[in-house]
């Protein structure tokens, strides 16, 4: 009872966003519903959406599948090099790369300011694109240099043998066995492009999430806000849906016997300078150019305005995050412990049920948040409390996959020797379960606080009035073009964020 309890309770109230944006929706009467489903306005958002979506797809892909694969199976030099800078890009969240964007151009731009030349400031869809693209694309060359390491040689070497080309082998070969690594990483960055905020409301561009905020917001419309919200719930469905029959029945392993064995690396030869060319240029998009936004409005007025106050809100950033982290890992321990000690009907519903929250767009769930604290708990309403929750209902399955891999290795034998010895179940659990999974959980509540410090959608509209966090006060600055202004607290993201990859590169080297 001790585990089953808590693990239902957390799984129903994974639901209880969804059920509060139903709940919220239907209050229209059959006339006004009828015209707010069916507004002309719901079209071009869907259109705008897609476009977005896709084009962030299809731009992620065309810098992540090439650099995986210098990076996995060429000779070029470095290689371990330009994986960590590969992975660097994480550091600047989606709103920090689009104020660095931002930053280019204009007449108090980098461009105008250092060389004369003033470049109009990128905005709308193609703005929204290079923003996420730039930001998102590690996420596919992760999971593609993966996959290309992993491949048998022995695949392609009877392509050709049999007589088949190198454009051959790539396109009948190498990347038909690369489609559940391409509809991992798409997926994953499809997710954020579709619950993405920062980016779009900086670069004016009107897709699902910018619409439900202004609805919100502006318009005060909370029943449309509330149907805006439910359909891009729909289409993110859609999205999870599609992965499963996308991937289909087909094998990816061997069916011989024998080990499988490694690729030699590609001589590059004379393309290695073009191959460099390239690796500079996705590094300098990606990377450069956020720092040297960011070294530009720092030293532009030295010191910045605001410098004194980077870490009180640092602090306020951690004050929000750290309890969110702590009580995510202990809502996810009885999960995982019920999922993989007592698999069941019951335990998989309540498994998929804390992966919910994680699929929800942010600003969704934030939205279903305000509306559950008004009707049920104002007293709730624009708390510290009730941000900590969402953030707890949002990233409890980042606590929960490490958990669950340590309980996986854990064997049962053990509490059973405990228990034959005298200790109640309880107890077992307490003195047995919890040191496994300890490594496990402080995993799991690193990843809850990174991605927290840096989230923006839940905290813009659940934070309590004045409670300003660093994403926040980077976002509200720069829509109001006070780009020297943000800088600092930019600067403290992306330093912060930083440090997080090196330490999880650092830890991939040693093992």
């Amino acid at each position: 009872m001790y585990i089953l309890a808590p693990a239902v309770a957390a799984g129903a109230a994974m639901l209880l966003p969804i059920v509060y944006l139903v709940l919220r929706a239907l209050e229209a009467d059959p006339a006004l519903l009828a015209e707010l489903v069916w507004r002309s306005r719901n079209l071009q958002l869907l259109l705008n959406t897609l476009a977005l979506t896709f084009g962030v797809l299809a731009v992620a892909t065309v810098l992540a599948f090439p650099l995986a694969w210098l990076v996995a199976r060429t000779d070029i030099a470095g290689a371990r090099l330009i994986t960590i800078l590969g992975v660097l890009p994480l550091a600047v969240p989606g709103y920090v790369m689009a104020y660095a964007l931002i930053g280019l151009g204009g007449n108090y731009g980098l461009m105008h300011q250092v060389f004369g030349i003033v470049m109009p400031r990128p905005q709308g869809l193609w703005g929204a694109v290079a923003a996420l693209s730039l930001y998102t694309f590690p996420y596919l060359f992760l999971n593609l240099r993966a996959a290309l390491s992993g491949m048998d040689r022995s695949l392609e070497e009877t392509a050709r043998s049999l007589g088949h080309g190198p454009w051959a082998v790539l396109s009948r070969v190498t990347v038909p066995h690369l489609v559940p690594a391409l509809l991992a990483g798409w997926l994953v960055i499809g997710l954020y492009t579709l619950g993405d905020f920062g980016a779009v409301a900086l670069m004016r561009y009107e897709v699902f999430s910018y619409a439900i905020y202004t609805q919100y917001a502006a318009a005060f419309d909370r029943i449309y806000a509330a149907w805006l919200s439910l359909m891009l719930i729909a289409l993110t469905l859609c999205f999870v849906l599609a992965e499963p029959l996308l991937f289909g029945r087909r094998r990816y392993a061997r069916v011989g016997t024998g080990t499988s064995r490694p690729m030699p690396p590609v001589r590059l030869g004379r393309y290695r300078w073009l191959a460099y060319a390239f690796v500079a240029a996705v590094f300098l998009a990606s990377i450069g150019l956020p720092v040297t936004i960011l070294a530009y409005w720092l030293t532009l007025t030295w010191p910045p305005a605001g410098l004194d106050q980077v870490g009180v809100v640092f602090m306020r950033s951690a004050l929000a995050s750290a309890p969110a982290a702590l009580a995510a890992a202990v809502v996810a321990l009885p999960i995982a412990y019920l999922s993989v000690r007592y698999p069941s009907l019951l335990s998989r519903l309540i498994e998929r049920a804390a992966y919910l929250g994680y699929a929800i767009p942010p600003l969704t769930l934030a939205l279903a948040f305000v509306f559950f604290s008004l009707r049920s708990a104002p007293w709730l309403y624009q708390t510290l409390t009730l941000l900590i929750i969402a953030y707890v209902i949002s990233f409890l399955a980042l606590a929960l996959g490490p958990i669950r891999a340590a309980l996986l290795q854990a064997r049962p034998s053990l509490e059973e020797a405990a228990r034959s010895l005298g200790y109640s179940s309880f107890q077992a659990f307490v003195w047995i379960v919890l040191p496994l999974v300890r490594r496990g959980a402080l995993t799991g509540m690193i990843l809850v606080f990174v991605i927290a410090m840096k989230e923006l959608p839940i905290t813009f509209l659940l934070a309590p009035t004045g409670y300003t966090t660093l994403a926040v006060t980077v976002f509200s600055r720069t829509s109001e073009a006070m780009l020297a202004e943000a800088a600092p607290f930019a600067a403290a993201i992306v330093l912060f964020s930083s440090l997080f990859v090196g330490v999880l590169l650092a830890y991939e080297g040693k093992r």
